[in-house]
């Protein structure tokens, strides 16, 4: 098993590519503790850890709240030995599908502060009580989730853009401070991938919608949590011992090319010679 022995916490686990990860990685071997804020959910994905011969926590934290994060971290120590695996992936409900997040001059700024906190803070304070268990066993991985979007803008979502570009320069910033201790830390720039959320089955519903999305990327179909969690996976593991400090793009090719129109280059030159 390639995270045999290891011990990992993942920040908002109950749904999304957080939940599939939390189940992947207990699969392969790692003890898992995972937050979230439902407690029914966070029992479903117990139950499928143990279905999938894996061993996992569910710890009800809001990562909005430092001492709840924190506490999500220690409790992992407590139950199973040092963190030596992080996946700082939460964010806040105000967030995806709310139409809460608007341009800037629209922007409530209580919304601001819920997205910052949750993504941003969450990460830093997640991060900031796992470190220490990594420094005293020598070894770990950090995974902050980061977005396409991050580097590659789309319409109103100013705050989340924020978050999520102050992650890409964090996680080049972590894995300098720490690098030296053993702990590795990188981000996986997540391109649009099919969560199951409720949100995302209105958009695919939607035949335009889901058109532009299948024309955006390059592969002949679009994203699922599952490959988002390989990637986790892969860098959690021994595997990825020499990356760090590096943006894994998973996306489809989405971020390789511009937007162009369809043309028919064969077409337009036959025209031209026959003028």
């Amino acid at each position: 098993m390639r995270l045999q022995g290891k011990v990992a916490v993942i920040t908002g686990g109950t749904k999304g590519i957080g939940r599939v990860t939390a189940i992947m990685m207990a699969a392969q071997g790692a003890k898992v503790v995972f937050t979230g804020r439902s407690e029914d959910a966070g029992a479903e994905v117990v139950e499928r850890i143990k279905q999938a011969g894996g061993e996992g926590t569910f710890v009800r934290a809001d990562n909005k709240i430092e001492a709840q994060i924190a506490g999500a971290v220690h409790k992992a120590a407590e139950l199973y030995g040092p963190v030596t695996i992080l996946m700082n992936n939460a964010i806040a409900s105000d967030d995806v599908g709310s139409g809460k997040d608007s341009h800037v001059h629209e922007l409530d700024t209580n919304v601001l502060d819920e997205i910052m906190k949750a993504a941003l803070y969450g990460t830093i304070w997640a991060s900031k009580a796992a470190i220490p268990y990594m420094k005293q066993v020598g070894r770990g991985s950090i995974i902050n989730i980061s977005a396409s979007s991050s580097v590659g803008a789309i319409p109103a979502r100013p705050s989340y853009q924020a978050s999520k570009g102050a992650i890409n320069s964090l996680t080049r910033q972590m894995a300098f401070d720490y690098g030296k201790d053993g702990i590795r830390v990188n981000t996986i720039v997540v391109g649009f991938t099919n969560t199951g959320s409720d949100s995302f089955k209105r958009m695919l519903a939607n035949p335009d919608i889901k058109g532009a999305f299948e024309k955006l990327v390059l592969t002949p179909y679009l994203g699922e949590s599952s490959d988002i969690a390989n990637g986790a996976i892969y860098l959690a593991s021994d595997e990825s011992k020499y990356v760090t400090g590096t943006m894994l793009t998973i996306d489809g090719g989405a971020l390789c090319h511009q937007a162009q129109p369809q043309l028919d280059f064969a077409k337009m030159r036959a025209e031209a010679a026959a003028k």
